[in-house]
């Protein structure tokens, strides 16, 4: 495992106390019709803590489906993301720090599918998780340098955060011409489109972090990057990474009470 700072009492009573704040608005979700590997107990208060923290701006840990991926990865709310955060993900988790938006804050960015973008031979998007990949472009914010620091690829998430509340305001009011103008690709964040029914039509991490968003009225962007192991230098697993969030106080979820509860 990456690098691990252990959190405090002070961070499970604050996500405590702010699950049950939000216990009330989730209970009528849980109807007992989706089946979830966990109890009904142990479903809503894992759902309800993610929710908790995501609303507070703060990350939680989604592991995806054994059958699939079969990753945790740390998610942020975009909005909440500054240099620290990039900090953190690329110690704490490793893998590659990408921005998911809704379908419709990509078709407003005029952002493609990545393979439907490119002509070459190499070009084979059937990866054996899914039908697809989520990937679009790969962007800097025009105000950064490199694209790569810590701070410029806060600056570009931010601004993806920024955007995506816009359009989900307005969706007449941007177009790809406004999202050239302040943002250039290639780039060093990489942007993913979310399914358009979200994750009625699909469950990757992608989804499944927008579907956080979308639950506490966040902008319709979130981060996420997996989790990796450094003894192994394989996905991290799940215990391990279950193990990880209860030392950092970090609401750990699976990716089915995700769908359970929200689809």
């Amino acid at each position: 495992m990456r690098a691990d700072v252990d959190g405090g009492d002070a961070d499970d009573a604050r996500l405590d106390e702010a699950a049950d704040d939000v216990e009330d608005a989730t209970d009528e979700i849980f109807d007992g019709d989706a089946a979830s590997p966990s109890t009904g107990a142990e479903q809503t208060t894992a759902v309800n803590r993610a929710l908790a923290a995501f609303a507070a701006g703060d990350p939680v840990c989604v592991h995806d489906f054994a059958e699939r991926e079969g990753e945790t990865d740390l998610i942020y709310p975009a909005a909440a993301v500054d240099p620290a955060a990039v900090a953190h993900m690329r110690n704490d988790a490793g893998g590659l720090i990408c921005v998911a938006v809704a379908d419709h804050v990509a078709d407003a960015f005029g952002l493609p599918f990545l393979a439907d973008a490119l002509d070459h031979p190499a070009v084979d998007d059937a990866p054996d998780y899914d039908d697809r990949s989520s990937f679009s472009l790969p962007v800097n914010h025009r105000e950064t340098f490199t694209g790569i620091t810590d701070a410029d690829r806060a600056r570009t998430i931010a601004a993806l955060a920024e955007t995506a509340a816009a359009v989900d305001r307005d969706p007449d009011g941007y177009d790809p011409t406004d999202f050239a103008e302040e943002f250039r690709a290639p780039g060093h964040v990489h942007v993913l489109r979310g399914a358009r029914d979200g994750i009625r039509d699909r469950v990757g991490h992608t989804e499944l972090a927008l579907a956080l968003a979308d639950a506490v009225g966040a902008a319709p962007a979130a981060v996420v990057c997996e989790m990796l192991d450094d003894a192994t230098g394989e996905a991290l697993a799940p215990a391990d990474a279950a193990a990880y969030a209860e030392r950092r106080g970090i609401p750990y979820v699976e990716g089915a009470d995700l769908v359970a509860a929200l689809r």
